[in-house]
């Protein structure tokens, strides 16, 4: 078996370690990678966005199962344009990928459907939004409707807040054209979590419920980033908690996407807010979340080629996927100044010298002149799987100890939540 995965971070460094477990023993390639990656699969110097050119490599290289990692592609139409070629892909079509490519969309769905969310309103236009902001007051959240590379959400505690969060994106341009289309939420009160489900349309095999930790300092202070840490399982998601979530909001989603022409193949992730009333959907992503896909994937006991090549196919059902005891938890390094300016190309040391039951996933780095360096905003996520999330936390530091290079920063709270929520 052949695999193409797409893409050249963290979260495609896990799934190619987890893909090679695989009783199929399979050839990987990957596309563009990273160094680290380049340690486990033979990686091929094509961007993840140039649609035309994955086309020709999958067909070049008689690929039988493409792996879509990030959402640009998938957005852009990639997997539809492997599909056309006779190529069988994990991941959404453009139109299914609308859910994530399009916030607004994504809101108009869920009120469509019935399905949980938070209320909100969609603007164009600055000035009209200003005034609805003013209107209703705050806490409320800002959001990019476009893809923003997970930081076009902006929680505004002040109206102030709010006001330069919308200059941002209407005057700045932070976002680019994500920007053009703003959407005003209501501010959820409750604990985050993210669930995925792998699905071939029909039939969806939930996993281990996950939680990010978005904000780039310690205490959930400051701007937010692409993510810096995170842990599975997540204990707000009680039994009854992840019975409801299938019930209300995967299925009703995988069903309403169908109904409307977009049936969905790929992974369906659920940024939730887990609330008093029950989960709501925050957003909706269009592929395997990162850094959530590092700490799922350790957890998950099944052959993952075979159930991705099985959604692929549309021969999902009497498929399982079980998720081992115990707990895994990541910690994002991330370089100096992220999640704003930064320098690449800086030495890293450290990392092959963690201890056993450790894995480095990289995320943003490159080889020069046979020195692995930095090539991006996070960089290394050092991963553990424990009996318990406490040792699996304890044994994450204690290797990032090991680990150094210039600037390097990270939160030492990952797992503040549960651990409170554990002792409670």
């Amino acid at each position: 078996m052949r695999i193409l995965v797409i893409g050249g971070g963290g979260r495609e460094h896990a799934l190619v370690w987890k893909l090679r477990q695989s009783a199929e023993t399979p050839e990987i390639l990957c596309a563009p990678g990273n160094a680290g990656i380049a340690r486990e699969a033979r990686c091929v110097p094509v961007p993840a966005e140039d649609v035309g050119a994955l086309v020709r490599l999958a067909r070049d290289e008689r690929i039988d199962l493409v792996v879509v990692g990030p959402e640009a592609p998938l957005a852009a139409g990639l997997a539809d344009a492997l599909e056309a070629a006779g190529v069988r892909t994990f991941g959404p079509r453009r139109k299914a990928a609308e859910i994530e490519a399009s916030k607004a969309w994504c809101h108009e769905f869920l009120e469509r459907h019935g399905i949980p969310a938070a209320s909100y309103r969609i603007f164009r236009d600055r000035a009209a939004c200003l005034r609805h902001v003013e209107e209703i007051g705050a806490p409320l959240v800002v959001k990019a409707s476009g893809l923003a590379a997970g930081k076009g959400a902006v929680v505004c505690a002040t109206v102030a807040e709010a006001r330069r969060a919308l200059d941002a994106m209407f005057v700045e341009r932070a976002f680019g054209a994500a920007g053009d289309t703003v959407v005003i939420e209501e501010f959820l009160e409750g604990e985050e979590a993210s669930c995925l489900a792998i699905t071939d349309g029909e039939t969806f095999l939930p996993l281990a419920a996950a939680q990010d930790h978005k904000a780039v300092y310690d205490g959930d202070k400051g701007p937010n980033t692409g993510g810096m840490g995170a842990y599975a399982p997540a204990p707000v998601v009680t039994d009854e908690i992840a019975e409801r979530v299938e019930r209300e909001i995967l299925l009703p989603t995988i069903q309403g996407l169908a109904s409307e022409g977009r049936r969905y193949i790929g992974v369906l992730y659920a940024g939730l807010m887990i609330t008093d009333a029950g989960p709501k959907v925050i957003e909706f992503n269009c592929r395997f979340g990162d850094p959530e896909t590092q700490v799922v994937l350790p957890l998950l006991d099944a052959d993952l080629a075979d159930l991705l090549d099985a959604a692929a196919a549309g021969r999902l059902a009497g498929k399982r996927a079980p998720m081992c005891d115990g707990a895994a938890v990541t910690v994002v390094l991330a370089s100096g100044g992220y999640p704003g300016a930064y320098r690449k190309g800086i030495p890293i040391e450290g990392f092959d010298d963690v201890g056993p039951n450790v894995m480095v996933f990289h995320a943003g780095t490159a080889l020069r002149d046979g020195r692995v360096v930095t090539a991006g905003g996070r960089v290394l996520n050092v991963t553990t799987a424990d009996a318990s999330l406490r040792s699996a936390i304890d044994r994450a530091y204690a290797a990032i100890e090991r680990i150094r290079f210039e600037g390097m920063h990270y939160r030492r709270d990952i797992g503040h939540r549960a651990l409170a929520r554990l002792r409670a």
